[in-house]
């Protein structure tokens, strides 16, 4: 303001263009994004950067409840398509494809991982948006119908921790919930051997549907 008063021997000076503060400002400003952005782009690097060992897991996501489904011994989880979705085959896997014979099934709201395993955590939905979230993971991911949507992490401490959908989703949101159960090796290994496999999930669903025909025929 000093240098720029007014002053009775200055003439006014018009001046439409000035490439030089054009030049200076763009560099400026392109330096504070670059500035702003970096630090946020690593991060997000390692956020969506996963690693080799981690445990590809499936929370499929409903009107209002979460199941999960897990690879079997080959460590690869089956391929699925919506089309194939019915009452003996809630989840839609491929019976054609060998690796989801051995998936292992978890019909419940309950999931338990091992400590310190990195976990990717890949999302679908059945009907409408829901969003998988653990607040003590501090991070969240939207499931959408028709689209595979991911995240990863590592449990670092066991303990129980409360799952949430975090979009709303019909009248049931509220109650929409289920826990992430963080367990040592042992415990963990114990619980997955007595979980179901796709393959004897479909056998047990054909033949209890054989009952029930025969029931009603009856």
């Amino acid at each position: 303001m000093w240098r720029y008063r007014y002053r009775p021997d200055r003439k006014a000076e018009y001046k439409p263009e000035d490439k030089k503060l054009e030049i200076r400002l763009t560099a400026l400003t392109a330096l504070g994004v670059i500035a702003l952005l970096a630090p946020g782009l690593v991060v997000w690097n390692k956020y969506v950067t996963v690693p080799e060992n981690a445990l590809k897991i499936e929370v499929v996501a409903y009107q209002w409840g979460w199941n999960y489904r897990l690879p079997g011994d080959d460590g690869i989880l089956g391929t699925t398509n919506i089309s194939l979705i019915n009452d003996e085959n809630p989840y839609g896997l491929n019976p054609e494809d060998p690796n989801s014979k051995d998936d292992i099934i978890v019909m419940d709201a309950d999931l338990h991982l091992e400590l310190n395993q990195p976990v990717k955590v890949e999302l679908r939905s059945y009907d409408v948006l829901h969003n998988f979230y653990v607040p003590q993971f501090r991070a969240k991911m939207d499931t959408l119908p028709g689209i595979v949507t991911f995240y990863w992490f590592t449990p670092t401490r066991t303990g129980d921790f409360e799952v949430l959908c975090a979009e709303y989703c019909g009248t049931g949101h509220y109650a929409m919930r289920g826990k992430v159960l963080v367990d040592e090796k042992t415990d963990y290994t114990n619980w997955l051997a007595k979980q179901i496999t796709h393959e004897k999930m479909l056998a047990q669903n054909k033949e209890n549907k054989k009952l029930l025909i025969a029931e009603i025929k009856n």
